[in-house]
């Protein structure tokens, strides 16, 4: 019973900052300590005055900084961090193949339902009203799975994908490409999220691959 605690919690957990967490102080484009103390002052987050590592950023609801955040989910009542999100792209997963597979029995004993005899109507309406509900939720669920693939492909975070696309604009203004820094290749960006291990990928308890959070891979060591 503990044990499954304490799987729940390290599933659950998205990742916050370390309070001993202190950025390099080393800038080697700083000729003075003034200079130093104003890269400093970028790193530090607007809300919580905590020092930010990369990719991090503060969410309002939890009201803390949050490792390689995505977002903040309802459904769960969490962030979707560093820590839990291969947790949360495997139960969207499993989330869409259940409802996939709920929406065909469902049809399949549908058509071959036999609705010829009196006092059918509400048990009709009912296999309606229920079909309509979970393929509308296969849809949903298949788009956001579609979503979070074509992030771990790219290793993209949803609000890192937003600045992307704004830095992008900004890079095309002045006749250059934006290249996402983190995108060290499809299969590496996955193995990164996911695992090494294929066999593991859709284990959600799998994640002795899982690092600090505090630096990432960059394209520019894999150039």
């Amino acid at each position: 019973m503990e044990l499954k605690k304490i799987l729940s919690i390290h599933i659950l957990y998205p990742g916050g900052v370390p309070s001993s967490y202190l950025p390099d102080v080393e800038d080697h484009e700083a000729s003075d300590q003034e200079s130093k103390r104003s890269g400093l002052l970028k790193k530090k987050c607007d809300k919580c005055s905590e020092y930010k590592p990369p990719r991090a950023h503060h969410c309002r609801i939890c009201r803390r900084c949050i490792l390689r955040m995505d977002h903040h989910c309802a459904w769960i009542n969490n962030c979707v961090g560093h820590r839990n999100y291969k947790a949360f792209v495997t139960l969207i997963f499993y989330g869409t193949i259940a409802a996939i597979y709920s929406s065909v029995i469902l049809v399949s004993n549908a058509l071959h339902k036999d609705w010829n005899f009196d006092g059918v109507m509400p048990f009709k309406l009912f296999y309606i009203a229920t079909g309509v509900v979970v393929i509308g939720l296969s849809v949903t669920l298949g788009t956001l799975l579609g979503w979070h693939i074509y992030l771990t492909i790219r290793n993209m975070t949803t609000i890192e994908y937003y600045e992307g696309k704004r830095a992008a604009w900004l890079a095309s203004k002045s006749g250059l490409n934006y290249h996402h820094p983190y995108d060290v290749g499809a299969y590496k960006n996955i193995s990164l999220v996911l695992g090494p291990n294929m066999l593991k990928w859709l284990c959600p308890t799998a994640m002795s691959h899982i690092k600090d959070g505090l630096s990432f891979p960059t394209s520019r060591e894999y150039s």
